[in-house]
Parts: C-alpha cells; sequence; structure tokens
C-alpha cells in the first residue's frame, strides 16, 4: 500500500485504532524517519487521544491509557542487546489486557512474543510503501476488518 504523505500515514493509523483490540501487539518495522511514530500518533489521535505524542527512544516507553484498553508504544531503536527487553521487565505488558506498539522489535530478537501485527514502512520517493502481515489468528482477524473498511 503506497502512503503519499504524513497525512496519509496518520489516517490509516486512525483505521487500525478501528480495529484493534486489547491483547493485540503490533511491531513497526522502517528506518529512521520512515513514519513509525507518525503512524502511532494517528493511532491515537483515532482513539480520541488529544495530547502530545512522541518516540520514546529515550524513555523505551510510554503508557497511553485510554478508556478502552492500556495502549504501550515502544521503541528499542536504543538496545545493545536483545536481553536488554527481559531485563527492562517489558514481558508483563504483553498480556490480554493491552496493546503493544513496537518500534525497532528486531533488537529484541527472539525475546519478544510473535507479533500479532507486523508492519513495515519503506521510504518511496516523497511518500512512503507500507505492507502489512499477521502472525496470529488474533492479527489476521484484525487484518480482515482493517482490509474491509472503505478507504
Amino acid at each position: 500500500m503506497h502512503l503519499p504523505d504524513e497525512a496519509a500515514t496518520r489516517a490509516l493509523g486512525a483505521r487500525l485504532a478501528q480495529v484493534i483490540v486489547p491483547g493485540l501487539s503490533l511491531y513497526l518495522h522502517g528506518d529512521l524517519g520512515s513514519g513509525k511514530t507518525t503512524l502511532v500518533r494517528g493511532l491515537l489521535r483515532g482513539l480520541g487521544f488529544s495530547g502530545r505524542v512522541k518516540s520514546p527512544t529515550y524513555a523505551l516507553v510510554e503508557l497511553y491509557p485510554i478508556s478502552r484498553l492500556n495502549l504501550y508504544h515502544f521503541d528499542f531503536y536504543r538496545f545493545k542487546d536483545p536481553r536488554e527487553w527481559r531485563d527492562a521487565g517489558f514481558s508483563e505488558y504483553f498480556n490480554g489486557t493491552s496493546v503493544c506498539l513496537v518500534e525497532w522489535p528486531e533488537k529484541a530478537a527472539g525475546l519478544l512474543p510473535v507479533a500479532d501485527l507486523d508492519i513495515a514502512l519503506e521510504f518511496a520517493g516523497d511518500g512512503r510503501d507500507l505492507s502489512i502481515g499477521a502472525g496470529t489468528e488474533s492479527g489476521k482477524a484484525c487484518l480482515n476488518r482493517l482490509m474491509r473498511m472503505p478507504l
């Protein structure tokens, strides 16, 4: 799917907000500046969050308590070793009541649970190309709901 600009990336995030359910893990792949945080910002706006949305590069995780769920936004860019994820105690956040959005999941390779949705963003001219895959039955159901939504 081609996203011609930042507004289209935010709009897709808002569409995702309509189909996610507690318990999902969404892994976001892409180079620096590819739009991962922009997608998260659109998702949060779609859920009704009006506060500041920033990349958790230094904090590692930001919690957004939203009426129907706790959404955790992780950024593992600064990890030097995958074991840092385990040592930080983040596994407890990956449960049936939370939604976890993870930027740079490959930095915790082999330790994270299987992604319900795997989202990749790549530079494509002035826009981005996005691909989404589902790794679980919950992810497939979410992706099916997303694909049935009108553009």
